[in-house]
Order: structure tokens, then C-alpha cells, then sequence
């Protein structure tokens, strides 16, 4: 016997974050075919196996973790994490990408965003005091707000002056994984 379409068509990310939501929400809405009535829903899901990730295995592993907790009465499940990656000849050697993982029940899609460099300081904090990156651009003194996540666009959108927001950051993940998704004759 089918699920009911309510339940097919139920995607869950693991994370009650709006600014997450709404990126698989619009997301989403770009694959009418794969998503025809999306409902898109946030879960609480208790991830913190390194703080702020410091390379590409631990922030794919981190979006893992998010969407294998948040898989609950789904099609699909949305894990979304940012982390550093090592990167030759920036300033800082690293910079910040977002990784989405998009679990089906078996199997998983990856897709990551593109990258950009925190403040040096902030990333050496990151990486050697263990701070994350909201607590680090307060200690240097860019911003007086406790989450980036609460300031419009995210710290991204802070440091393009809202030429890209967390939203579209997020989102360009999710549409990377989605390849998988739309073409899976060429992903067996």
C-alpha cells in the first residue's frame, strides 16, 4: 500500500534554523518534478561531533549526521553544514564552504557551496581557541551580535554588504546535491 502523498512529499532538515529551512524550501521549489507540493519542516537534531569543522571530511560528516537524525517519516532529509577547508594561497590558508547531504533512506547526494575567507583572525581563533565563527568575529570586534545566523544574510551577508545571503550561500549547496537527485541514471 502507498504512503499517503502528504508523507512522500514531507522533507525534513536537521535543523530548526530558519534561515536552513527557507533554503531547502526554495530549493525545493526549483524541482517541481522532484518536489511537486513540497512541506518543508525543521527537526532538532543533536550534532556537534566537532564544533566548528576545520576540513571537508568533518563538515560532509556534520550535514551527514543532520540529515541521518532528521530522517523520520520523509522522502528526503536535508543535513546542511558549514565548516572550513584547507585552501591554497589565501590569506589564511582556509576558507568556509556549506555542505548539504540529502539522505533518501539509503542513500546519500552531496553537494557543497562556493567558499569564502573569514578574517584572518577569525579563522586562526576558529581553528586553534575553538570558537565558532559568530563568537570569533565578536572577540575581533566586526560585530556586537551574539549569533550570525540572527543578523539579515548571515555573516556572509555581513561581509558582502548583502550582495549574498546564508540563504543563497545554502541553497547553492542544495542545488549541487540535487544533481544527483534529478539525474540518477549517471549516479549509479
Amino acid at each position: 500500500m502507498p504512503l499517503p502523498n502528504f508523507i512522500n512529499m514531507n522533507l525534513k532538515v536537521g535543523s530548526k534554523n530558519q534561515t536552513k529551512i527557507q533554503a531547502v524550501r526554495e530549493a525545493a521549489g526549483l524541482y517541481p518534478d522532484i518536489f511537486p507540493d513540497p512541506q518543508v519542516e525543521g527537526v532538532e537534531v543533536g550534532v556537534d561531533l566537532y564544533g566548528h569543522p576545520k576540513n571537508v571530511k568533518e563538515t560532509v560528516e556534520g550535514a551527514i549526521e543532520r540529515a541521518k537524525k532528521a530522517y523520520q517519516n520523509c522522502k528526503y532529509s536535508f543535513g546542511l553544514e558549514g565548516g572550513l577547508i584547507e585552501v591554497p594561497y589565501t590569506k589564511s590558508r582556509y576558507m568556509e564552504i556549506g555542505a548539504c547531504a540529502i539522505f533518501d533512506g539509503k542513500s546519500f547526494s552531496i553537494g557543497l557551496s562556493p567558499a569564502y575567507e573569514w578574517p584572518s583572525e577569525a579563522t586562526r581563533m576558529i581553528l586553534e581557541d575553538g570558537v565558532d565563527a559568530s563568537q570569533a568575529l565578536k572577540l575581533i570586534g566586526y560585530t556586537n551580535h551574539e549569533k550570525l545566523g540572527a543578523l539579515p544574510g548571515g555573516g556572509i551577508g555581513s561581509l558582502t554588504e548583502g550582495r549574498m545571503t546564508r540563504e543563497d550561500f545554502t541553497r547553492y549547496s542544495i542545488i549541487m546535491a540535487m544533481i544527483q537527485l534529478e539525474k540518477p541514471e549517471y549516479y549509479k
